[in-house]
C-alpha cells in the first residue's frame, strides 16, 4: 500500500482484481485513465483514453473482469490493489435477477423487487448502483428507490425518492436526475418520526407499483431499493414494513449474519434472503464525515458537483409563503380527543410562523396547491435554503435552483440545515 503519493502511477491489474484509491485532501484532484483492457467503476464501464477527475472525498474502486492497465495522476491518500473481492458474488445476484426478468418477460409479469439491507457503511448504496448499472447495460429500465434519509442518493438528505434509471451512472457522479419522484421527510434519521417514515414508504410503494403498471419496460426490469443503516429494534421493524409495502422478492443482506437470520425467520417463504460479504474497500465513516457528506449532497443540489450550477437568490414575503412542518409534538393520551391515537399527530400538518428560527434551514417546495390537499403524501418540486431572515421587513431570502417566483407557496420545513459558504 502506498500513502501520500503524488505523481503518475501506472497499475497493471490482473483479471478479477480491483484498484482502490481515496482522495481526502481538500484541494487535491486525481485523474484516472484507462490505458488498455476493460475496467469499470461500480458497474459503469470506463472509456479507454478518457480522463476522469476525482476531487476530495472520492473513494473509488476500479474493477476488471479481464485485466486492464490504468494510470493515476495526482496525490491519493490511499492506493492499493485488492485481489480478493466479492464482485463474483454480486455478479451472481445480478444474473439471478436477470433470469427473473427473462421469466417475467415471457409470462408478462413484473420483474424482481430487490431490497439491499445492512448496518451503516457496508456498501449498500454501492451495491445498488452496481446492480442498476448492470441491469441498464442489459437494456433494462429498473426503478431505483432510496429510503436512506440520512444520505440520500436521489435528492437531498431528509427525503425518500424513486427514479427510473435509463442509462448507467456517470463514473464520477451518480445517476442522471431526470424527473425523480421525491417525498419530504424532514429529518436525517427515521427515528425522528417513525409514523411519518412508514407512511411515506407505503405511499412511495404505491406510486412505484402504479409506475410499473404503466411502463412495460420498467415492469419487467423491477425495482432496486436502498435502505437506512438502522437495523436493530424499531429500525428492523421499518425494514420489514418496507419489504411488505414493496412486496419484495429478494433481500440482499450485507455483512450482518444476525440481521440475515432474523429476516430468514420473519420473511414469508417466497422472499429469498441472501447473505453477502461487504467489499474490503468499504470504509467506516465518522459522525463528522457523515455530516460532511450530507452537506456535500445539499451543496451539489444547488451548485452542481462537477458541472457548475448557478443558483438564484431572492426574497420571499412572509405573507406570500405558507410554511408548515409535519408532525406536532406527541400529546399524552389523557389530552387526546376520543378515538385519536398519538401517531395521528405525527403525520399532521402544523403551521409554522416565519422568524429567525428559519435561518439556514432547508424548505421543500410542495406540489400541493393548498393545505387542504394531502400535503404530507404529495411529492415535492424541489428545495430552497433560507439564507437570511429580515424580521423588520417581514421577508426571508432563499437560495433556489431556479429564478423567482417559487413554483408553489406551500413550503415544508426540514430539520436539516445548510450553511451556504459560496
Amino acid at each position: 500500500m502506498s500513502d501520500e503519493k503524488s505523481t503518475t502511477q501506472e497499475f497493471k491489474l490482473d483479471p478479477d482484481c480491483e484498484l482502490r484509491f481515496e482522495v481526502e485532501s481538500k484541494n487535491e484532484k486525481v485523474t484516472l485513465e484507462l490505458k488498455n483492457g476493460l475496467g469499470e467503476v461500480f458497474g459503469t464501464e470506463l472509456v479507454k483514453g478518457k480522463k476522469y477527475e476525482f476531487s476530495a472525498g472520492a473513494k473509488v474502486a476500479v474493477f476488471t473482469w479481464q485485466g486492464c492497465t490504468v494510470e493515476l495522476v495526482g496525490k491519493t491518500d490511499v492506493t492499493y490493489v485488492a485481489k480478493e473481492t466479492p464482485m463474483g458474488l454480486y455478479l451472481n445476484c445480478h444474473a439471478a435477477m436477470e433470469r427473473m426478468r427473462e421469466a417475467a418477460e415471457k409470462g408478462d409479469r413484473r420483474g424482481p423487487i430487490t431490497m439491499v439491507v445492512g448496518p451503516c457503511d457496508v456498501g449498500k448504496s454501492t451495491l445498488c448502483r452496481l446492480l442498476l448499472n448492470y441491469a441498464v447495460r442489459m437494456g433494462r429500465r429498473p426503478i431505483f428507490v432510496d429510503l436512506d434519509v440520512g444520505q440520500g442518493d436521489i435528492a437531498i438528505p431528509g427525503t425518500v425518492g424513486a427514479l427510473l434509471v435509463e442509462r448507467p451512472s456517470n463514473v464520477i457522479e451518480d445517476f442522471s436526475q431526470q424527473a425523480p419522484l421525491v417525498f419530504h421527510f424532514g429529518h436525517k434519521t427515521p427515528s425522528a418520526n417513525v409514523a411519518l417514515y412508514n407512511l411515506l414508504v407505503t405511499r412511495l410503494a404505491e406510486v412505484c407499483s402504479d409506475r410499473l403498471q404503466a411502463n412495460k419496460k420498467a415492469r419487467v426490469s423491477g425495482i432496486v431499493i436502498n435502505t437506512c443503516g438502522w437495523v436493530k429494534g424499531d429500525g428492523y421493524k421499518l425494514l420489514t414494513h418496507a419489504a411488505q409495502a414493496f412486496e419484495v422478492d429478494a433481500i440482499l443482506v450485507l455483512d450482518q449474519e444476525r440481521l440475515y437470520n432474523e429476516l430468514v425467520r420473519d420473511m414469508p417463504d417466497f422472499v429469498k434472503v441472501v447473505f453477502l460479504p461487504k467489499s474490503g474497500g468499504v470504509v467506516e465513516r465518522s459522525q463528522a464525515q457523515r455530516t460532511e457528506a450530507r452537506d456535500q449532497g445539499v451543496r451539489a443540489y444547488f451548485y452542481g458537483s462537477r458541472t457548475p450550477l448557478y443558483p438564484h437568490s431572492f426574497e420571499v414575503k412572509w405573507n406570500e409563503a405558507r410554511l408548515y412542518k409535519i408532525g406536532a409534538p406527541v400529546l399524552p393520551a389523557s389530552c387526546m380527543p376520543l378515538g385519536m391515537k398519538a401517531e395521528d399527530n405525527l403525520t399532521k400538518l402544523v403551521a409554522v410562523t416565519p422568524g429567525p428560527n428559519l435561518l439556514h434551514h432547508l424548505l421543500s417546495v410542495s406540489f400541493a396547491d393548498s393545505p387542504e390537499d394531502d400535503v404530507v403524501q404529495t411529492n415535492v418540486a424541489g428545495f430552497v435554503c433560507v439564507t437570511n431572515v429580515d424580521v423588520d421587513r417581514q421577508t426571508f431570502t432563499v437560495l433556489s435552483p431556479q429564478p423567482r417566483p417559487l413554483p408553489n407557496t406551500v413550503l415544508l420545513l426540514s430539520d436539516i440545515q445548510f450553511m451556504d459558504s459560496h
